[in-house]
């Protein structure tokens, strides 16, 4: 039989949390003043890591485990967002706003996104344009119950309507908040 790896990998941690001063951690793993007190000692070391039967477990605390998961989801989505975000065209104070970015990752994303650099403004809508995007707007608005206290409400269905219009998100968002902003929606 050979040396159970999980006794090796805590033996392996808590020495390194040993040399770097870190004796709660090593508490918190279980070990009392007399188990660390042996560790001091090479050959105890040696039949602790090379030991055949285990002489810990692991535990897995599901809450914590959840709530880690449900972070990744969550960068995941917002890597998403700003990536449709900005193919949709938004404007970089939209994406900072909306995100907190700084304008400099802001044109690192459009770059590894391989989207060309914007210059200037986007033109604004005509009056075919924003009569169209007002019937669309109102349409989604209701049958989504979107929340227009809820920026993220009001943006998902926002680029929704960029990318079926085919007009710039930056623009589509400009009219809908002017909207909001005016009591109209």
């Amino acid at each position: 039989m050979s040396a159970n790896p999980l006794n090796q990998a805590v033996i392996a941690q808590a020495l390194y949390d040993l040399r770097n001063g870190q004796l709660r951690r090593c508490k918190a793993m279980g070990f009392g003043e007399a188990e660390l007190d042996a560790l001091k000692q090479p050959a105890m070391v040696s039949v602790l890591a090379n030991a055949n039967v285990s002489w810990c477990s692991v535990t897995v605390n599901r809450e914590v485990l959840r709530r880690l998961l449900a972070q990744a989801q969550d960068v995941e989505q917002e890597i998403a967002t700003v990536d449709r975000m900005l193919r949709l065209g938004a404007s970089t104070e939209m994406v900072s706003r909306s995100f907190g970015l700084t304008h400099q990752e802001v044109a690192l994303r459009r770059e590894v996104l391989g989207l060309p650099k914007r210059k200037g403004r986007h033109p604004v809508l005509n009056e075919d344009q924003d009569a169209q995007l007002w019937r669309q707007w109102k349409a989604v608005a209701t049958s989504r119950h979107v929340d227009q206290n809820n920026e993220s409400s009001v943006l998902g269905a926002a680029m929704d309507l960029a990318e079926g219009m085919d007009l710039p998100l930056s623009v589509v968002w400009a009219a809908i908040r002017g909207w909001i902003d005016q009591g109209l929606a």
